[in-house]
Formats: structure tokens, C-alpha cells, sequence
């Protein structure tokens, strides 16, 4: 029999505090940068009014990002800690119940009744708070809230995002702005659908659809509002 204790496993799991923020932050600084790029070229007349409106975009979305990561994840965070402080009162005032709690989990799960009071029992008494974290309220150190890592991660994400599109406002004729923006962004998108699903070990080929198609008519959408405002104005 091998000797599990000098093996070691990598779980993807332990990777998606970070790289739900990641992949989001980037995909909403092409897509909506892009979508703005799109819309405003189809009713300006240069570039640099194009550039000008990119360039606000991603700086408001970068702080929008990092603000709204912040806070929701503040949030489930501040759930997070309310339930283990409720948890610790349980356990100094019921310990028996909080054992009994513990030990039909295990039943559930498929565990003898006998056996699984007594694992109940040894695994509250190494650690009893973990190991209610853990079972009852499925709380876990890989998947546990992180609010400054995920909003730093989605503010640099965002902004390495936003800057694709922007680039290819520098690069392209105006005449053709339009057309290499959402070509270029339509590639990157599809570029960050196959790293992301890479990166936590998804199926490439879906990841990759999902993120284009759905790029796609975001750019579609707003450079038609775009285009009718314009034409309106």
C-alpha cells in the first residue's frame, strides 16, 4: 500500500478564488471596452474621440470592478464569519448536540452510525471548529471569500483587458476602426475563453464559444445603439 502521507495532489478547486475574478475582470474589460469603442466610433468622427472615450472606460471600469469585487465578496466574507462565531457558541453550549450534529452528517453520507459518532467525536477533538466549517457549513480554505484579492485581481485584469481593444485604436485606420476592433477583440476573447478553461481545467472548445459568442453581441448591440444615436444626433 503506498504511503498516501508522502504523496501530493494538486486540486484546480484550490485555483477559483482567483481565477473567477481573473477571467471575469478581463472578460468584462474587453467586452465592455470594446463595446464602447464600438459605439462611439460608429458615431464620432476621429479617432482620438474614439481613444478619448476608450481611455475613461477602462479607468471607470477598472474602479467599478475592483469596488463591486470588494464588496461582494466583503459581503460573503462578513456571512462567512457570522456563521463560524455562531458555530463557537454552539459548540461551548451544546457540545452534545453539536456532536450528534456532526455525526449524522457522516450517516448521510454513508457512514455506520456507530462509526461515524466515533469520527465525530476524534475529529472534534482535534479540531472542532474546522472540521464544522468544513462539513456543516462547507466552508474551506481554498474557497473561502478573499475581498482584496479579488478585487485587486479584477481591477489589473480589467485594465489588461481594456487596454487590447485600446491598442488596436492606435494601430488601425479610422475608416477601419470599427472592423479591427471587433475582429482583434473577438479574437482575444476567444483567447482568454481557452486559457481560463485551461488554467482550471474545463473543456477548452466550450470556455472558448461561450466567452466569443456572448463578446460578440455585447460589440453588436452597443454598435448599433451607436450607429442610430448618431445618425439621430
Amino acid at each position: 500500500m503506498a504511503n498516501v502521507a508522502s504523496t501530493s495532489e494538486t486540486h484546480l478547486i484550490s485555483r477559483v478564488s482567483w481565477l473567477r475574478a481573473a477571467v471575469l475582470g478581463a472578460n468584462d474589460g474587453i467586452v465592455s471596452t470594446a463595446s464602447l469603442i464600438m459605439g462611439v466610433a460608429a458615431a464620432a468622427t476621429s479617432s482620438n474621440e474614439v481613444l478619448v472615450a476608450g481611455i475613461a472606460g477602462l479607468v471607470a471600469g477598472a474602479m467599478s470592478m475592483a469596488a463591486g469585487e470588494y464588496v461582494s465578496v466583503s459581503s460573503q466574507a462578513d456571512t462567512e464569519k457570522a456563521d463560524l462565531e455562531r458555530e463557537r457558541v454552539e459548540q461551548v453550549n451544546q457540545p452534545e448536540f453539536e456532536l450528534d450534529e456532526l455525526a449524522e452528517i457522516y450517516i448521510k453520507r454513508g457512514v455506520e452510525p456507530d462509526l461515524a459518532r466515533q469520527v465525530a467525536a476524534q475529529m472534534m477533538a482535534k479540531d472542532a471548529l474546522g472540521t464544522h466549517m468544513r462539513d456543516e457549513l462547507g466552508i474551506s480554505e481554498s474557497t473561502t471569500a478573499r475581498p482584496i484579492q479579488a478585487a485587486l485581481t479584477s481591477a489589473l485584469t480589467f485594465s489588461i483587458g481594456a487596454a487590447m481593444p485600446l491598442l488596436m485604436v492606435l494601430v488601425s485606420p479610422t475608416d477601419l476602426l470599427p472592423w479591427t476592433v471587433s475582429i482583434a477583440s473577438l479574437l482575444f476573447l476567444a483567447l482568454l475563453g481557452a486559457v481560463g478553461a485551461h488554467v482550471g481545467g474545463a473543456p477548452i472548445w466550450r470556455a472558448t464559444l461561450r466567452v466569443t459568442v456572448w463578446g460578440a453581441l455585447a460589440m453588436a448591440l452597443t454598435a448599433g445603439i451607436g450607429a442610430l444615436v448618431g445618425t439621430a444626433v
